[in-house]
């Protein structure tokens, strides 16, 4: 039986030409010309007005805190459904996440909840599009501006959805997103920082470059101690090369979704990543999100499907279950959805055939839940 891997890359003759290129050219006065590239073309896609290549989406999560002004001591909100990533560069500063519990449809951050964990020590609202589903950002810039808060909207799972109008990653005071390789558009690993705000993006290009200040004529003169995130040549080629196909990738995401709607249109007890009619989902990863009347347990899914040999993923454990961090079981809808939600193959290389072969397995098996063999 053929493997259904979960992901893997689109990579074609495009993306190993300018590869090929940067490692032959991409020296010299010519060491960071697919770097530039990169930052200028995805700025216009976004529609913001600077950008930032970074090594990760970690980095630029780190970076944009850091130029917010996040320090020891202060607080940030976020969604308690996430992936670490989103976390960990808050603990760098000192500060603390403050976990709320997310919308029981999006999988998103409830913005109902925000207000209430807002103290003197908040400074920021971290706002993460999960799975390419948005957080309803209109509502989590309001309450920004009403509290003076800044807003990081993490678009790394959401690269061309789009939310009443504008692109992903575009809504706060600073968007990051990520090119890892399970991404829409990779670059192996990497990230962007994309902003309207001139003073932060100044305060970022200062504390990205080791805290040289490009304004300072002294050569080797660091202002501030800053960090070392920069994206290599080599990777900004093969992102270059991604970006201009970056609308096909999202559509070929796009028609795995439909054809897993499809397939799996009449079984009962189940839910689909939501694109409510302000949206456009990239559905980076289709998620399925199984009724708690049924009582299946995911892990007992993804057991199941690795025999029928095929590739899926756990759902986000909420991040403050995990050791570091304190418990706020009272996220009720964090604490229950992850135990019966999984992601579903999305590779670009897969099938109509390939997903009607996986909506099958996942109708066997909730058709034993239902029917219970004697």
């Amino acid at each position: 039986m053929k493997k259904i891997p979960i992901y893997q890359p689109s990579v074609t003759e495009l993306e190993i030409s300018y590869a090929v290129d940067a490692v032959k050219n991409g020296w010299g006065e010519n060491c960071y010309a697919y770097i530039k590239r990169f930052e200028k073309d995805f700025a216009a896609y976004t529609g913001s007005s600077y950008s930032l290549a970074t090594s990760s989406c970690t980095g630029a999560i780190h970076l944009a805190l850091a130029a917010m002004g996040v320090k020891a001591g202060d607080e940030v909100i976020m969604g308690d459904i996430n992936w670490i990533a989103s976390a960990a560069p808050i603990t760098y500063l000192g500060a603390k996440p403050v976990f709320v519990d997310v919308l029981e449809d999006s999988w998103c951050i409830d913005p109902s909840k925000i207000e209430a964990a807002i103290t003197e020590k908040t400074k920021v609202i971290l706002a993460v599009d999960l799975y390419g589903n948005l957080a309803e950002m209109d509502q989590i810039v309001a309450i920004a501006k009403k509290h003076n808060l800044y807003v990081l909207e993490d678009a790394a799972e959401a690269l061309g959805s789009v939310f009443r109008g504008k692109k992903a990653g575009s809504w706060g005071d600073i968007g990051v997103f990520s090119f890892h390789g399970a991404k829409i558009m990779t670059t192996g690993e990497g990230g962007m920082l994309v902003t309207d705000n001139a003073a932060l993006m100044e305060r970022v290009r200062i504390l990205s470059d080791h805290g040289r200040d490009p304004k300072v004529n002294r050569t080797f003169w660091m202002a501030e101690l800053g960090y070392k995130y920069k994206m290599s040549n080599l990777q900004a080629a093969m992102g270059c090369a991604q970006l201009e196909r970056v609308d096909e990738l999202v559509n070929k995401r796009r028609d795995i979704f439909n054809w897993y709607t499809e397939y799996l249109a009449d079984l009962p007890g189940i839910v689909l990543n939501p694109e409510p009619s302000y949206t456009i989902n990239c559905y980076w990863m289709p998620t399925i999100v199984f009724d708690k009347a049924l009582n299946i347990e995911a892990h007992e899914v993804i057991n199941y499907l690795k025999e029928q040999n095929i590739d899926s993923r756990p759902f986000f454990y909420p991040l403050s279950s995990l050791p570091m961090f304190e418990k706020a079981e009272e996220n009720k809808v964090s604490y229950n959805l992850y135990k019966r939600a999984l992601n579903l193959p999305s590779n670009f290389s897969l099938t109509r055939e390939d997903i009607k072969q996986v909506c099958q397995a996942i109708r066997t098996y909730v058709n034993k839940v239902l029917v219970p063999v004697n």
